[in-house]
């Protein structure tokens, strides 16, 4: 039945959306993708690169996500890490998925994000 996941979804707080792009765009890569006019007032911002799409989305009473989190598929996962440590995003490594190496950081609004990369 589902064939393909669209988007991930997270919250921001209500004026961010410049933190957003400073983060998501020009730390991570991805492109800020125009959203449909009739969400745009909501405010928030798209993202995108290639099938990878996420959301962030005006939360009123924000809170961020600690323990629920988007996981990303990274080529070059010590460089990546290394380019958020010097933004001042700190990384904490975690050897317990097998197979694969990963840290985790968190977004400017203090949302979980993971990144990972297969041994294999």
């Amino acid at each position: 039945m589902i064939t393909q996941l669209h988007h991930v979804q997270l919250a921001m707080p209500k004026g961010q959306e410049d933190r957003a792009v400073r983060f998501y765009a020009d730390l991570l890569g991805l492109k800020v993708e125009p959203k449909p006019d009739i969400l745009a007032k909501r405010g928030g911002v798209w993202f995108r690169h290639g099938d990878v799409r996420v959301h962030l989305g005006v939360e009123e009473l924000f809170t961020p996500a600690k323990k629920a989190h988007p996981a990303f598929l990274c080529d070059d996962l010590n460089a990546l890490a290394r380019t958020l440590e010097a933004a001042e995003f700190p990384v904490r490594w975690d050897e317990k998925l097998s197979g694969f190496r990963r840290f985790y950081t968190a977004d400017p609004f203090g949302n979980r994000i993971e990144f990972l990369r297969s041994e294999d």
